[in-house]
């Protein structure tokens, strides 16, 4: 019997399902991986923003990990939103306990329609603790000004942040670009070298979730045994397709197509 790759997200869940483990789940699928999930947190949230958030407890947390960690595996490991110093110490303790060390960590901090997914307690946690457990972080540019305690206004500050990701204890960091003027440039430092991957940029409001989907995309990518230098770029792609081949959905910030290349084939 073939034997499929397998990825667990670890992260919140979006009532929306634009974000969050929903949007997790789709990648995994759309890339032909196995995905499983252990939430962290239950979020009301639709196009617009989110209205509640509940942290599950951190033993139930951890026992979801153990369940699909001792049965079914995983190649990869996706972590999102994390939203308390608790919670990513739990979680660093069983990425620890069960020698996961494929870990894409997306630093999840504010979610599409500004509201916070991460206490500000937590970010010195998040630096400590679960930095130095990443095989690669790709946070947004604000998010790594968080990170790094300094401006991410331009490529050059991208560069700058990604080297102090590494240096910090990540064993790679790609900061994302989007959120920076000109077409949408990811900055790669994988410790030796660095590399740049631009993409045109779509005027869309169909842009929730991209964060947790280019993450669960190269988490994918790396559990299908493509290198990191191959697993970015073929994400950024992915996600671009999805954001250009996106449909209305509410009336706010709306989902990917995490699906576009069946449209042809329904």
């Amino acid at each position: 019997m073939t034997r499929i790759p397998t990825v667990m997200t670890i992260a919140g869940s979006d009532s929306g399902a634009g974000a969050g483990i929903q949007a997790d789940l789709k990648t995994f699928a759309a890339h032909g991986v196995y995905g499983t999930s252990a939430i962290t947190a239950i979020t009301a949230q639709n196009t617009t923003g989110v209205t509640e958030v509940f942290e599950l407890p951190t033993s139930l947390i951890a026992s979801q990990i153990d369940a699909i960690v001792t049965d079914i595996g995983a190649d990869v490991v996706k972590i999102g939103m994390l939203s308390s110093s608790d919670i990513i110490r739990v979680v660093a303790e069983k990425i620890k306990e069960h020698n996961l060390t494929n870990v894409v960590v997306d630093p999840v901090m504010i979610a599409k329609g500004g509201d916070r997914l991460l206490q500000e307690e937590a970010v010195d946690a998040m630096r400590r603790i679960l930095l130095r457990m990443a095989f690669v972080i790709t946070p947004n540019a604000p998010e790594a000004a968080v990170l790094v305690n300094r401006p991410v206004e331009n490529l050059d500050d991208a560069r700058w942040a990604a080297k102090e990701l590494v240096i910090m204890g990540a064993k790679a960091a790609v900061v994302k670009g989007g959120h920076l003027d000109g077409p949408p440039t990811d900055i790669l430092y994988d410790g030796n070298e660095f590399r740049a991957f631009t993409a045109q940029r779509i005027e869309s409001t169909s842009t929730h979730g991209t964060g947790c989907t280019f993450a669960s995309a190269i988490a994918a990518n790396l559990a299908k045994g493509l290198p990191l230098r191959e697993a970015v770029p073929a994400a950024k792609r992915y996600i671009t397709n999805a954001i250009r081949n996106a449909a209305a959905v509410g009336h706010g910030h709306g989902p990917l197509n995490h699906f576009y290349m069946l449209k042809d084939e329904v």
